[in-house]
């Protein structure tokens, strides 16, 4: 983490207090996440200046935008930072090197020309910049966006629900994009998000936030595989895990993917092997036994040990997480199973994983 990189506020909402206090990665993508109305937009909107918050420091890059105790308060256009919202807020009267030209105006002169190439390269959209803003698709707009964004060599990109407003077909193929920003630029952004699946496939590290308050923070992984943070995607509940591609089967058209001590087959989707990726394993795909598994369909079988336990939403459900030696998964059982089986803290089962998703 970078200690130059804090971001403090405390602002009164009508429903709530937002009080905060986060330490943001030099580089990657930090996920706020949470439901409606708890302070997720709130956060960024202080950070860029447009709203004024109390009691609060705001210090990207060694930089003060915001430090009360001192009394500075930088306004939003004299703060480094690109904000994307969730409807594209282009010019509907320029084409899109208009859009682009708007943006190179608070960017210093010397790096416009690398910065610029840089952005349309990594966005895809050097065959657009003719195009009336009226001629672009919905994934297009969002596109151009980031890339204005981008192009006054912002020290922090703040993204509001960027895809919220696309369809699910718009989404992915808008998607692999974010992921070429988030893999090659040095960029820190702040990333607000519903959808857990942008969450997985993006984010290197997760706050979660509820009435204003920050209920989890850390590195995805790790909050993701909390169970006393219920607020946590719901019912999408699960772990995210970092592993590599290990081995091909081109007999059953499989591929293992190799995560600390342990290992998981899955449909080959044609990455080289040693290529890095990332496996998203849902919590209700999860089953636990407690003594090896003979003569069953599932395939992926691991050794693991009880961690933890705790009721899930309904009362009918519990939340198990169990460790594979240094990774961790979940398991959405009934707390009458967990009472059957006789499962407590420090036991030893098998985790017998039914689905795997490729989320990179």
């Amino acid at each position: 983490m970078n200690s130059d990189n804090l971001i403090r506020l405390s602002l009164a909402r009508p429903d709530f207090q937002l009080d905060v206090d986060l330490t943001l990665p030099a580089r990657g993508i930090t996920a706020l996440h949470g439901p409606s109305g708890s302070g997720k937009t709130s956060v960024l909107r202080c950070v860029a200046g447009l709203e004024r918050a109390r009691n609060a420091l705001v210090r990207i890059d060694g930089a003060v935008w915001q430090d009360d105790a001192r009394g500075i308060f930088l306004p939003p256009w004299q703060r480094p930072l690109g904000y994307v919202f969730q409807e594209a807020s282009l010019f509907e009267h320029l084409d899109v090197r208009g859009n682009l030209a708007y943006g190179l105006r608070r960017s210093a002169a010397s790096q416009q020309a690398i910065a610029l190439e840089t952005v349309i390269e990594l966005l895809g959209i050097g065959h657009l910049m003719q195009r009336r803003v009226q001629q672009l698709s919905g994934g297009e707009r969002q596109r151009v966006a980031i890339a204005r964004a981008l192009a006054t060599q912002p020290r922090l990109l703040l993204l509001d629900e960027p895809l919220a407003a696309l369809d699910q077909a718009r989404r992915q193929d808008i998607l692999p994009w974010l992921e070429r920003l988030h893999a090659e630029l040095q960029i820190p952004m702040l990333y607000v998000t519903h959808a857990a699946d942008e969450v997985a496939r993006l984010a290197d590290s997760l706050v979660v936030l509820d009435h204003g308050r920050v209920k989890a923070a850390g590195p995805v992984a790790d909050v993701l595989a909390r169970i006393d943070t219920p607020v946590v995607l719901g019912d999408d509940a699960g772990a995210l895990l970092h592993g590599t591609v290990a081995e091909r089967d081109a007999r059953w058209h499989l591929m293992r993917v190799d995560f600390g001590d342990g290992s998981l087959w899955l449909r080959d989707s044609g990455l080289a092997v040693g290529q890095r990726v990332r496996l998203r394993v849902l919590a209700r795909d999860v089953s636990l036994a407690t003594e090896a598994p003979h003569h069953t369909s599932i395939q992926n079988l691991l050794p693991a040990t009880v961690d933890a336990i705790a009721a899930d939403a309904h009362p009918s459900q519990a939340l198990v997480r169990v460790t594979c030696g240094d990774a961790i998964l979940l398991s959405r059982i009934t707390a009458r199973a967990v009472n059957t089986l006789g499962l407590v803290p420090g036991q030893t089962v098998w985790a017998q994983v039914k689905s795997v998703a490729l989320v990179e």
